[in-house]
């Protein structure tokens, strides 16, 4: 794939705060001989940088995640203040299990003393002020999912969730009026309805780091056109790998979604959606067509208060649009009354569209065997 491919444009005040989790290789050693009198001092071989990626300070300590989300769930401490919670039991229920540290009413951060398969038979409903921390362990969640309703200040990081079955179920689903929420570093895959679902006034998420795969409807932000709430809904997309997952990546109602540095390859109807009042901003995310070409939609639909019928407005800012993708973008008035992502936080870790971010994406977006960091 050549680096003519990608854009080089990189439309967005950049952090520095972050170091790279893959650095450079160290430079060679010294040669073991001394060069011959006036030979011509001959150029370091080029060596390119590889991409800075967000949450470097992430696994310093445990509890260093709370408040470190970029975008707009920064704000998200999760059980920052509460006491450690072991789950020992990979049981639905009881003793000991994820399920009843969920359904705590204190604080609590939440960590496995167990690998293994959690099989839920109904939703497990978590509620505030909770971090669901799956360092340390493998810990995959099936069945069904979580549900964050009408909860504020929850973490979900580092679980697999794959093979939710029934009507209405999602691997996450946050609604309604759940606030300051952060989905980081989870693999999902296989659900009956949608992968993670954010609606009915829910707002100030961020999603990162996630891979999706073997799925259909990938990720709804907002439920549908009779809910004009959902004007208040903001998140943040980056550094997710959508793997082959067949559409909504994501498809927006009403709300504001910021994508960054995401890859989304092989899509099977299009890559991201802009349905009724939709202001989405696309900064430097890897578009990689396969079948289908089709990077952005637009499906035109009218709010329960409007006469007129439309679509949301889409601005693109140094994205790649590799194997024939296809951007598809409708200009218009509507493009520049999008939002500013820097109108409302000040920093984000962006690097421009290119083939090394494209294979750190792969490498880190996803359940990660990271130790479990000190809690200290």
């Amino acid at each position: 794939m050549g680096a003519s491919s990608f854009s080089r444009l990189c439309c967005c005040w950049i952090s520095c705060n972050s170091a790279s989790r893959h650095p450079p290789p160290p430079p060679a050693a010294a040669a073991a001989y001394l060069p011959c009198p006036h030979m011509e001092p001959q150029p370091e071989p080029h060596r390119p940088s590889q991409p800075r990626l967000p949450y470097a300070d992430a696994d310093r300590t445990l509890r260093a995640l709370a408040a470190g989300a970029e975008g707009f769930g920064r704000h998200a401490v999760g059980g920052l203040h509460g006491a450690l919670y072991h789950v020992t039991s990979l049981q639905d229920d009881g003793h000991g299990t994820l399920r009843e540290a969920c359904r705590a009413k204190e604080p609590l951060w939440v960590v496995f003393e167990v690998s293994g398969t959690i099989h839920l038979q109904t939703y497990l409903r978590v509620s505030s002020h909770k971090t669901i921390d799956g360092r340390g362990q493998r810990v995959k969640l099936t069945g069904k999912g979580l549900q964050l309703k009408d909860c504020h200040h929850v973490i979900v990081c580092n679980l697999e969730f794959e093979g939710g079955r029934g009507h209405d179920v999602d691997g996450i689903q946050i609604k309604p009026n759940s606030t300051n929420i952060w989905i980081d570093r989870c693999s999902l895959a296989d659900y009956d309805d949608g992968l993670i679902d954010i609606t009915r006034q829910s707002t100030d998420i961020t999603v990162s780091r996630c891979h999706f795969a073997r799925h259909d409807k990938t990720m709804l932000i907002g439920a549908d056109p009779t809910h004009v709430g959902d004007r208040c809904i903001r998140v943040t997309i980056h550094h997710c790998f959508f793997d082959g997952t067949r559409q909504r990546h994501p498809r927006l109602r009403f709300g504001k979604v910021h994508l960054y540095n995401n890859y989304t390859r092989n899509w099977g109807i299009y890559a991201v959606c802009a349905s009724v009042e939709a202001q989405i901003v696309s900064q430097c995310n890897i578009y990689e067509g396969g079948e289908k070409k089709t990077v952005f939609k637009y499906m035109p639909e009218k709010a329960a208060d409007r006469e007129e019928t439309a679509a949301g407005s889409i601005r693109s800012e140094g994205d790649a649009f590799l194997h024939g993708a296809l951007p598809c973008l409708v200009d218009g008035p509507g493009v520049e009354s999008v939002f500013r992502p820097e109108d409302y936080y000040d920093k984000w870790t962006m690097e421009v569209a290119s083939p090394a971010l494209k294979e750190v994406i792969q490498l880190c977006a996803g359940w990660q065997p990271v130790p479990r960091p000190p809690d200290c």
